[in-house]
């Protein structure tokens, strides 16, 4: 489902970010775990992109699949 997806890309960014600052995990760790949320998108960047895709749907034959997205959270 596009809501647990999402939540699940939030919440793995949430754990990366717990990781760097982790200050008992050795430094290749936290150094590798910064890398890594360069690339994910924020909370509001993924709601954004739920809503857009939404607005895309609308008119068409599709039905939205994002439309609960927010009260996922």
């Amino acid at each position: 489902m596009p809501c647990e997806r999402t939540r699940s890309v939030i919440q793995a960014r949430k754990f990366l970010i717990e990781l760097s600052r982790n200050t008992d995990l050795p430094d290749t760790i936290r150094k590798q775990s910064k890398q890594l949320i360069r690339h994910y998108p924020s909370r509001m960047e993924m709601l954004d992109a739920g809503q857009m895709e939404e607005h895309l749907a609308e008119g068409t034959i599709f039905q939205p699949i994002f439309s609960s997205a927010i009260e996922c959270f």
